[in-house]
């Protein structure tokens, strides 16, 4: 049976899409493929990174389209055409619509640098959670995989893991430090099972 075509969506640097990249060159990724990568920014290093693996790419402004139905009606229209059944938001610095979660129904991942409900929801992305935690002066952190609905970070968790947090950490480090030991490891982890389940559905 053929494998889960898998969509990435990113924005910057793309280091999770490296971890799943690296996956499913190292056999971790085993029922699922990343057929395509899509960025919301041209200058984003994930499509150099999707590039060099052979991944086919594409870039969806919604600035260049005006707004954001324009961007939801696209970013749809490219998933469809390319029979996508997965799609991975890693690093994605866009909020989809319930237009888009309710197309995809627990479909869609995403990666979340804190231990969800802790450090979550709307205004919470990137070096924001790390500043939060710290200023909370909780003593673990980590990462959550989780499906996409219509609230921010409220979707049913598929896996989590936990990250000590060290004295004189700083949201710089602890933010490397969640990549390395959470974020990189669950969430190819998470993507694999998915995408056995969905796999497992259309045999």
């Amino acid at each position: 049976m053929s494998k889960t075509k898998i969509a990435v969506l990113v924005s910057g640097g793309g280091t999770n899409l490296q971890a799943l990249i690296d996956a499913q060159q190292g056999g971790i990724l085993k029922n699922g493929e990343i057929v395509l990568v899509i960025s919301n920014n041209s200058g984003a290093y994930a499509l150099t990174r999707a590039e060099n693996a052979g991944i086919a790419t594409c870039v969806i402004s919604k600035k260049e389209l005006g707004c954001a139905e324009a961007f939801e009606e696209k970013l749809l229209a490219t998933l469809k055409e390319q029979g996508i059944e997965l799609i991975v938001l890693a690093g994605f610095m866009v909020i989809l619509s319930q237009r888009v979660t309710d197309a995809y129904p627990e479909r869609i991942i995403n990666v979340h640098p804190s231990l969800i409900p802790s450090f979550c929801g709307e205004g919470f992305y990137g070096l924001r959670v790390h500043e939060a935690a710290l200023g909370y002066g909780v003593k673990v952190t980590g990462a959550t995989v989780h499906f996409v609905n219509e609230i921010p970070d409220g979707g049913r968790i598929i896996m989590q893991k936990a990250v000590e947090i060290r004295e004189g950490d700083t949201p710089e480090v602890l933010q490397r430090r969640v990549m390395e030991e959470a974020e990189w490891k669950i969430l190819p982890l998470a993507v694999e099972q998915v995408a056995a389940e969905i796999k497992e559905k259309k045999e």
